[in-house]
Order: structure tokens, then sequence, then C-alpha cells
């Protein structure tokens, strides 16, 4: 890419980062995936061979912005429709991690997870401690949450998907 189109980006980029960063937390609710993808547009306005032939710099940046939205949202959906929420327990869904060794990487690993879960919007958060720590099912879930047991399973899949991926960048 040319110097040029890259100051280009760099300063369209800067001007609206925050704007776009609020633009993806009113849509997915979590800070630190919302500045992920805030990320993501960027690098891939750095991939744009022909800055110049962008005729509305801004309209452009919410259209990649939206596009990622999508894609964001399909990953979900798949990572939610590979996940069996009615027979996974902690255990289950932390072995497809990478294993730990010591009690040391044990600790760093549950830090790790609170950390994750903190992300969850606070139904979602309370439905995987209900379900996991408290061992209630989904009507009883339902019932302390004020929600439907549908939405109690909606909310795990959620939670399950939103700790994989979270689990998985940090490593």
């Amino acid at each position: 890419m040319a110097e040029q189109g890259k100051a280009f980006v760099e300063t369209l980029f800067a001007r609206h980062r925050a704007a776009l960063q609020a633009f993806f937390y009113r849509r997915i609710r979590t800070k630190s995936d919302a500045a992920d993808l805030a990320q993501e547009v960027y690098l891939r306005l750095l991939r744009v061979s022909d800055t110049e032939a962008i005729r509305n710099p801004e309209a452009y940046l919410y259209t990649v912005a939206g596009n990622l939205l999508k894609e964001n949202a399909v990953a979900d959906r798949r990572h939610a429709r590979s996940a069996d929420v009615e027979e996974a327990d902690e255990l289950q869904a932390l072995e497809g991690l990478s294993g730990f060794d010591t009690p040391l990487d044990t600790q760093r690993r549950i830090e790790r997870l609170r950390v994750v879960l903190a992300q969850l919007p606070p139904k979602c958060r309370a439905a995987v401690v209900l379900q996991y720590r408290y061992e209630l099912s989904y009507q009883e879930i339902a019932d302390r949450l004020e929600v439907s047991p549908h939405m109690v399973k909606k909310y795990l899949t959620q939670a399950l998907g939103h700790c994989r991926r979270r689990m998985a960048r940090l490593g």
C-alpha cells in the first residue's frame, strides 16, 4: 500500500475510532470485542489497494463495520450450534482449550475465565453461575431471572461461545 493510502487510513481511523467502537459496543455489548472489531476494520482498510477510489470514506468505514458484524454474528451462531449446552459441564467446556500442567497455570486459567465471564451481560452471566455453580435446571434459572427456559438456553449458548472465543484469544 502506498504511504499516502496508509496515512489516509490512519487518519480516517484515528478520527472515527471512538465512534466505531461505540457502534460495535451498542450492537454486541462487549467492550473488549468492540475494540477488537474496530481494530479488524482498521486492518481491513489497510488491505484496500486503491483508497483514492473511496468516494465517501466514512460510509465505507461503516459499511466494512456492518459487514464485520454480520460475519461475527454468523461465527457466533456457528459456535452456538456446535455447543450442546444440555450436555456440557464446566470441565467439558474447558477441555477443548489448551492444556495446563501446573497449579499455577490452572490458577491463571481460572483468573482468565473470571475476566471472560465478567464481560458477559448480567443475565447471561447469572445464568452461567446458576447453571454451573448451583446446578439449577433451566426452569429454575428461568424463574429466578424472570425469562423463559428457552431464553436461558440462549444465554448459556451465548456464554459458552463467548468463553471459548475469548479464552482461545487469551491463549
